[in-house]
């Protein structure tokens, strides 16, 4: 069976695989309905031909919304249930409905069981599978005794159909299960990094923290105790702890400076490799040689939130990143063609608060859409 677990509505690639896989599916349902039709153009009696195709038609409307919950990995749990119970239900009432149709000319409720074993992978384990596909195989059997029919044909066409029916059904489900699993591992691998990132970070605030307030706490704590009997030394050990402090302020923001300078060249590396995991063609461009820090601190900015609204808030099959450098300043230009109505925009948060910090650095965000394509360009000043 798929994974139920949610799933992104907005992960194109997946979007694709899953309208690829229910087409496959239901074409197969589709087809296998021009079996059972059959027997209607065998039975003479008006009554049973309009009961026959009423159960035909309700059975594989049934079978359609089970395939479309199959492979709907955020639909509600509750509703994939209802789906299958309302199977259930119309292939109790095929029965009485189907079963007389060409009674004895065309075992027509056969190719019913067959569809209801091919759909067992897609509703349960194996073992409960092997129980339903038995059940429906009985069932078969009753109904040609019931109806004259052979019970050979019966069974040949509710076992073996059926059987090759859902080994079909179920490499396809099979494959697709492998496809979400995969997708939200691609989505775990990116959380874990940024976990992984901002345990660093605390790690060594810790490590440079720590020591000085332990010392600043004894220092405190010792000239309170002085402050009584030996003012003079209390005073120098409140200067101590006060120079401590200092020191402690110094080292935590060399500390945030050294994670906030980072390597725009392993940030492009890192931001394509996610992309393209996700399944989006990314090309990029290396940044200019001798790119000033701080330059490249406010594109690293840039590129973190353009690559976050690229995976987010679009369905993008590519993304172009590129980098230059003239007498004016450095430009980053990230366009993509995932442009759609609930994508960023200017007026987007995000972009407003980037906006602000390359304004207040002596740059400038700018962002445009035509079509389907979204562009972003910043510009941030280099010194000469």
């Amino acid at each position: 069976m798929a994974s139920e677990a949610v799933t992104s509505r907005s992960d194109r690639r997946l979007h694709r695989a899953r309208q690829a896989t229910l087409l496959s599916l239901v074409t197969g349902v589709w087809v296998s309905v021009l079996l059972p039709a059959v027997g209607l153009t065998h039975e003479p009696a008006p009554g049973r031909v309009v009961l026959g195709a009423v159960g035909i038609l309700a059975f594989v409307t049934a079978q359609t919304v089970v395939l479309y919950a199959a492979v709907t990995p955020w639909l509600d749990s509750r509703w994939r249930r209802r789906a299958q119970v309302s199977l259930a239900g119309t292939a109790v009432l095929t029965v009485p409905l189907v079963g007389p149709v060409a009674a004895g000319r065309w075992p027509t409720w056969a190719w019913l069981g067959a569809a209801l074993i091919g759909m067992a992978p897609l509703l349960l384990r194996l073992r409960a599978a092997l129980a339903m596909a038995t059940g429906v195989l009985l069932v078969a059997v009753a109904v040609a005794v019931w109806t004259g029919g052979s019970i050979a044909r019966h069974l040949a066409v509710t076992g073996g159909i059926g059987a090759a029916v859902a080994a079909v059904n179920g490499l396809q489900i099979w494959f697709w299960g492998l496809l979400v699993d995969a997708r939200q591992g691609q989505a775990a691998q990116v959380r874990l990094a940024a976990a992984e990132e901002r345990l660093r970070f605390a790690r060594d605030v810790h490590d440079v923290l720590g020591h000085h307030l332990t010392v600043i706490a004894l220092k405190a704590e010792l000239a309170a105790r002085l402050a009584p009997v030996d003012p003079e030394r209390a005073g120098r050990e409140a200067a101590e702890v006060q120079r401590l402090a200092a020191s402690a302020l110094t080292e935590v923001r060399e500390t945030v400076h050294g994670y906030r300078a980072v390597d725009l060249g392993e940030q492009l590396a890192a931001v394509a490799g996610v992309l393209r995991s996700c399944g989006v063609r990314c090309t990029v461009s290396p940044p200019p040689a001798e790119l000033p820090q701080s330059a490249a601190t406010e594109l690293a900015a840039v590129l973190r939130e353009a690559s976050t609204n690229v995976l987010r808030h679009s369905r993008a099959d590519w993304c172009r990143i590129h980098i230059d450098r003239d007498e004016n300043g450095a430009r980053m230009t990230i366009a993509n063609d995932g442009a759609d109505d609930s994508g960023p925009d200017e007026h987007s948060h995000g972009l407003r608060g980037l906006a602000d910090r390359l304004a207040a650095a002596g740059g400038e965000l700018r962002v445009r859409r035509e079509d389907s394509v979204f562009t972003l360009e910043a510009t941030v000043p280099v010194a000469s």
